[in-house]
């Protein structure tokens, strides 16, 4: 049985800005979608992508609670395991969120950032880059915390099926 761990991200520009200023490390996920990038934007920009996350990995995923907010900036998500989203920019499409509690934040790690970039290449294409900076308390150093990378990898996996196979629906 999965064991049930919550993390909590808190959408707050300021306090990503902050964090942004220390020295920190990065799992960045790189994934190629071939729909437009206003598109895979409309998904990541509010709640979409933490729903579909939820329903496609019911088996790591358990809940996904709403506790404040549309997905925009100061929008509060619950999740009962995995990470996901901060500061909101429609022009740049960029998504970002500081972990607040669980995680990486949980075995040593004094900040995680969760990050989302849709990236155009061109008009009916464009990329997916998931990144989590973090960093590592001086005590924590020699046990090497990471978070994990993997469930935002799933997440774009997920996206990239569902836009790419709803193409004709735009």
């Amino acid at each position: 049985m999965l064991k049930q761990v919550s993390l909590i991200f808190f959408l707050i520009f300021s306090s990503y800005m902050r964090a942004e200023s220390q020295d920190l490390k990065h799992l960045t996920n790189e994934l190629e979608v071939n729909v437009a990038a206003s598109r895979v934007w409309k998904l990541y920009r509010h709640l979409g992508i933490s729903t579909l996350t939820a329903q496609q990995l019911k088996n790591v995923i358990q809940n996904v609670q709403v506790l404040e907010g549309d997905g925009g900036v100061g929008t509060m998500l619950k999740f009962t395991f995995a990470p996901v989203y901060n500061q909101v920019n429609d022009e740049k499409k960029v998504k970002v969120a500081k972990g607040l509690e669980g995680g990486c934040l949980a075995i040593g790690c004094s900040v995680q950032i969760v990050r989302f970039d849709i990236v155009e290449k061109t008009n009916d294409s464009c990329i997916i880059k998931s990144d989590i900076a973090y960093a590592v308390k001086e005590e924590f150093e020699a046990n090497d915390p990471k978070p994990n990378i993997q469930i935002l990898a799933a997440g774009a996996q997920i996206a990239k099926r569902y836009l790419e196979s709803s193409k004709n629906d735009a």
